[in-house]
């Protein structure tokens, strides 16, 4: 099912399965208004979609994402288009992280500055091996600051903080090991470990991987003390649900459960 008709996205959708592509093979898939708008809107159509299960964020050609266009953005030497623009992509870094559902980033190749932050926005992230990350901004004069909050967010804060004033790339083994991604494999690897993942993630109950991903990201801000309030109870409303008594059941009946689903 096509979400968009836009070739700068392009949106598809499989038993609740949504892929989003990042269409600009040409320009390494930098993020220019008109992109960082279509991402806007279709993540904004698929929020609400009680069905919706998983969501992969790819990229077609060599880069999966190049950061802003920097083109672009030199055509319009605005502070306050600049405040505007990096607002507009916040939002979006936003609303991968509020989607209801897992956001799995398939990176086919080089992320570097917004292109970083969009693997780092994403809840999971699998690697071609052959991949580089970086947030390189300083290398033209200017600190990757929106970036940062993303990447500083999965990457311990030395190691997030030394990619940042020294603009280096790392390798996806590095990646891995920093916490960026979760697993760097061969690129022909690549399909069939997204689809993997995806399928284990969809084989799930609906309910607890959307009741599991707001929790999950709502505790990491707190204090240890109000976390644990918090998860309890979350914990507790989520065995009221009738998937987990399903679940629970087909455990100890030792046969497959039977989702409802939301």
């Amino acid at each position: 099912m096509s979400i968009s008709g836009q070739s700068l996205l392009l949106a598809d959708r499989v038993d609740g399965v949504v892929t989003l592509t990042l269409n600009r093979p040409d320009q390494y898939n930098a993020l220019s208004e008109e992109l960082l708008g279509e991402l806007q809107r279709n993540l904004d159509a698929i929020a609400g979609d009680n069905e919706l299960r998983c969501v992969v964020l790819a990229a077609a050609g060599r880069a999966f994402c190049a950061g802003h266009d920097l083109k672009q953005m030199r055509s319009r030497p605005d502070q306050a288009y600049y405040e505007e623009l990096f607002a507009r992509c916040g939002r979006v870094m936003q609303s991968l992280v509020a989607l209801p559902v897992p956001v799995i980033a398939k990176v086919q190749g080089t992320a570097t500055a917004a292109g970083c932050q969009l693997v780092a926005s994403c809840d999971l992230a699998v690697a071609a091996d052959t991949a580089k990350f970086a947030v390189s901004g300083i290398n033209v004069g200017l600190f990757c600051s929106t970036p940062a909050v993303a990447l500083s967010r999965n990457v311990p804060i030395k190691k997030a903080f030394e990619m940042l004033v020294t603009g280096r790339f790392i390798s996806s083994s590095e990646a891995v090991d920093n916490g960026l991604i979760n697993k760097a494999v061969a690129p022909e690897q690549l399909d069939v470990t997204v689809a993997a993942l995806v399928q284990t993630i969809c084989s799930k109950s609906p309910v607890a991987v959307r009741t599991g991903k707001a929790m999950y990201r709502r505790q990491h801000g707190m204090s240890l003390g109000d976390a644990y309030d918090y998860a309890g109870k979350i914990m507790a409303q989520n065995m009221m649900a009738d998937d987990a008594g399903e679940g629970i059941d087909a455990f100890m009946q030792k046969r497959p459960p039977v989702w409802k689903g939301c």
